[in-house]
């Protein structure tokens, strides 16, 4: 059946309010609400680690870990976001709570001092939960089951979240470097601020989507005049001193997170075993074979994967921000590039391949040669570990000054991109693959809770090349050792992964059980 008779006969379960390339016109007013929710939490994340360390003396290690700390929660947070969405808040009142909140953020750190930031970053934390996580879903509502516009209308979709970080990482790094971080961070609020303007004002775009509204659940009175949502809300601003504790102490966050993916886990595979005994009561499933089980084994697998590679991609903010700073020549002609502006170089690509990736992988399929996701894992892995490697092939063109080429990063981006490119599109889809039906909500909460794990990792990562603050003091030829050893270490614990991985493609396969 052609994708032309799929839309004819679609045609009048779909809502007849087409906009750009035929999709909903709630699609164009979600792109730009989360285009400029990027612009607001990228813009924070591009100039956190240089405010650290430059405006608040912060020692290397210390940014690291607080960097780590922030973003491992931010990634953490739309696990209890969605879940507070689907049950009381619906998905409108959630998002420009999430909008409100990160606004917020933005402004209080203009305070200046550590409170503030801290305050103000556990502003950001809580409205992300809010926002990150139930936008996508407005999106997904907006189609039908079965719709083929679906991942088209996704596409567009992801194309509006790199646009945001790629502005973030030119206008609000220029600014904030240029004339002071806290017109960066300003900048950044009210990008946020347009977001919610936009998302409001186009409300009726999108508002034949379900679950819009508070549920029922929601509106039930709790506390005399106040019902449920309200209660939420209000409960909300208590989280924001928990995160202030949690980053402030964040070693907190080792038994917290271990203890979090130690449960799942066992959850996970618990549930594909209820799965499998489900399937042999009904007749579907066979004794000897238990599928769900394996796969919920193999999807714990691919998290400790996904934890090892974005725990490495995740320098970008932190060791290889400083890097920059401190040891990379980033003159371009008489113009030099702020240190926090080399970000911009991953967005850049993502722009630039992602549409040749994606043909990429279908024109593959057609003759058969499309990777498994495992061996997709294993080159994403090491294309990683090379561009780390890359910054050794950078030492031999060093200058007077102890720097290495801007094109030593250029490439370095370049791999992490493709690198991510390999990994990142198809994990959502993986996961959706590999869970019973009935535990998909948790499956996909413990996937993002590999990505908050990785980023929290990623920060005692960075935090090995300090040594530019604290009771350690190096100059700039002992920082470019310390840094080329770090990363080129790292380069090579990866491509020792990426072959273990490429080794055990076929058992990894087989606990898959089929899905491709």
């Amino acid at each position: 059946m052609t994708e032309e008779v799929i839309m004819e006969e679609h045609k009048d379960d779909m809502f007849p309010d087409e906009g750009f390339g035929g999709h909903p016109k709630g699609l164009m007013t979600l792109f730009f609400s989360e285009m400029w929710e990027r612009f607001c939490y990228y813009g924070m994340r591009v100039l956190l680690t240089l405010y650290l360390v430059k405006s608040l003396m912060k020692g290397d290690a210390d940014a690291a870990l607080i960097y780590g700390a922030y973003t491992g929660l931010v990634y953490a947070a739309p696990i209890l976001g969605g879940r507070m969405a689907d049950r009381y808040l619906g998905y409108r009142f959630a998002v420009m709570l999430g909008a409100i909140l990160m606004a917020i953020g933005e402004f209080i750190i203009l305070g200046g001092n550590d409170h503030f930031l801290l305050i103000g970053m556990g502003a950001l934390i809580v409205g992300n939960g809010y926002f990150k996580a139930n936008i996508s879903t407005i999106v997904g509502k907006l189609y039908k089951d079965n719709d083929p516009r679906r991942d088209s209308g996704f596409t567009i979709f992801y194309i509006g979240i790199n646009i945001g970080a790629l502005l973030a990482t030119t206008l609000v790094a220029y600014v904030g470097e240029t004339y002071g971080f806290d017109k960066g961070f300003g900048l950044a609020g009210i990008g946020m601020l347009m977001g919610l303007l936009i998302f409001w004002s186009g409300r009726k775009n999108y508002e034949k989507a379900e679950g819009l509204e508070i549920t029922e659940e929601g509106k039930k009175k709790v506390a005399g005049p106040l019902n449920m949502a309200h209660v939420i809300t209000i409960g909300s601003l208590f989280l924001i001193p928990v995160c202030y504790f949690l980053i402030n102490h964040n070693s907190w966050l080792d038994y917290i997170l271990l203890g979090l993916f130690v449960y799942i886990a066992i959850s996970m595979i618990s549930a594909g075993s209820k799965a499998d005994q489900a399937a042999e009561a009904a007749g579907t499933g066979n004794t000897s074979v238990k599928v769900w089980r394996d796969r919920m084994i193999a999807l714990i697998i691919f998290m400790v994967i996904n934890i090892t590679f974005w725990a490495c991609f995740e320098q970008a903010g932190t060791s290889l921000t400083l890097f920059a700073d401190r040891n990379v020549d980033r003159m371009i002609g008489g113009w030099e590039m702020p240190a926090s502006m080399t970000q911009f170089f991953n967005p850049l690509f993502i722009i630039v391949f992602g549409s040749i990736f994606s043909v990429m992988w279908v024109q593959l399929a057609k003759i058969g040669k499309n990777p498994s996701i495992p061996m997709k894992f294993a080159f994403g892995i090491l294309q990683l570990g090379v561009g780390f490697l890359l910054t050794i092939v950078g030492l031999q063109f060093v200058n007077d000054a102890y720097q290495v080429p801007l094109l030593t990063l250029v490439f370095l981006y370049l791999f992490h991109t493709t690198g991510e490119l390999f990994l990142s599109p198809i994990g959502l889809s993986m996961v959706t693959k590999l869970a019973p039906k009935n535990v998909a909500g948790t499956a996909m909460g413990a996937w993002f809770l590999s990505f908050a794990i990785a980023n929290y990792v990623g920060g005692k990562i960075a935090a090995l090349t300090g040594g530019h603050g604290g009771e350690e003091k190096l100059n700039v030829a002992e920082g470019l050792e310390k840094y080329t050893t770090v990363f080129s270490n790292i380069g090579y614990v990866l491509l020792g992964i990426a072959v273990i991985i490429m080794i055990f493609n076929k058992p990894l396969k087989k606990l898959m059980h089929g899905v491709e």
